[in-house]
């Protein structure tokens, strides 16, 4: 049995997937690493089969038309026959002992009869131009090394949140949660890393630094440029999240479950709201409207708790450049601090 399925989802990855997928082989016979060539134009699925020829047992390719980092996760899940899934970005890799450490865990807890349904690990943003590392970690929130239900998870507070990076789910629950990505989006991992989770009833932080995050590229989706732009993207995930869950069943979570999904849906779409109303537009202050109508009709309790018991309450107050430029600079002092920019 493959403990993890890796899912690497490429497009136009021929300068820097070979680092991702050589630190993914480090977990030799006990993964399988599927990686999505996503209608690439260079060599990216030509590297793909090669890896596959020299480790048939490990490596699986699919080739698919271009449907975006959504599309290439789905179909990554849909072959999957690993006990756990894990995503991992084509730029970034994991760390070799942490990888270790970590199916040296999974062993334990399957020998111990007591497999938890989603492992969190700490995660590094790295940028190789400065120099600069951040790293995110759970130590506060919860406690490392053992097996809890959600009772037991602290609060999060401010932007802190638990990232697809962190997350390792039990694939059979994950496909319980009928989790399915839209295609030709980018901040899809705000779905995966929130609708989720209700289906994973036990949790495991493993204080490792495993998942290694790559920042320096222009055409990233964190690129401050790419984000303004992309606002009805983050718009369109922000739908597909609150239409997940209603205030009522979130209501019924578990507390830590229930703190946490709340504390997610208010990050996220502060986030929202600083991609439209970064810059000024008929366009954007339509749409703004629209989403906040749409989460309106569909809960009217989940619009009221967001629109004005929320995040994002104040700054909704503000008028439309005054909003931008406020949100614009908190905006910029998080990524300054987490060396994104």
């Amino acid at each position: 049995m493959k403990l993890i399925s890796f899912v690497v989802p490429c497009y136009n990855s021929q300068a820097y997937m070979k680092k991702c997928v050589d630190s993914l082989l480090v977990a030799g016979e006990d993964a399988e690493i599927i990686i999505v060539n996503d209608g690439s134009t260079d060599i990216t699925l030509k590297i793909a089969k090669t890896y596959r020829a020299n480790f048939p047992s490990i490596v699986r390719v699919i080739d698919k038309p271009n449907g975006g980092h959504g599309s290439g996760v789905n179909a990554g899940l849909k072959v999957a026959e690993g006990l756990y899934f894990k995503v991992v970005d084509s730029d970034d890799w994991l760390d070799k002992a942490a990888l270790l450490k970590l199916i040296e865990t999974i062993k334990s807890h399957i020998s111990a009869g007591q497999s938890p349904d989603l492992y969190v690990a700490n995660f590094v943003y790295d940028k190789p131009s400065e120099n600069g590392k951040f790293l995110s970690h759970y130590r506060k929130q919860m406690p490392a090394g053992e097996i809890i239900g959600w009772d037991r998870v602290r609060p999060f507070h401010f932007s802190k949140m638990m990232l697809m990076h962190a997350l390792l789910y039990k694939r059979e629950k994950l496909i319980a949660s009928g989790t399915v990505l839209p295609e030709h989006t980018f901040y899809v991992d705000n779905l995966f890393a929130y609708k989720p989770l209700p289906f994973m009833q036990t949790v495991c932080y493993l204080d490792l630094d495993l998942y290694h995050y790559f920042i320096g590229r222009s055409d990233q989706s964190v690129n401050i440029a790419n984000i303004v732009r992309r606002y009805a993207q983050q718009q369109l995930v922000m739908r597909e999240m609150t239409d997940s869950y209603t205030w009522a069943q979130i209501k019924a979570m578990p507390k830590g479950l229930k703190r946490y999904m709340w504390h997610n849906l208010m990050v996220i779409m502060v986030n929202t709201v600083f991609f439209t109303c970064a810059e000024c537009s008929k366009e954007r202050k339509q749409s703004l409207k629209e989403l906040w109508r749409h989460i309106k009709a569909k809960d009217a309790a989940l619009y009221r708790k967001l629109r004005w018991f929320s995040y994002v309450s104040l700054p909704m107050l503000l008028p439309w450049r005054p909003r931008g430029w406020v949100m614009t600079k908190g905006y910029m002092y998080f990524r300054k601090k987490l060396k994104l920019g």
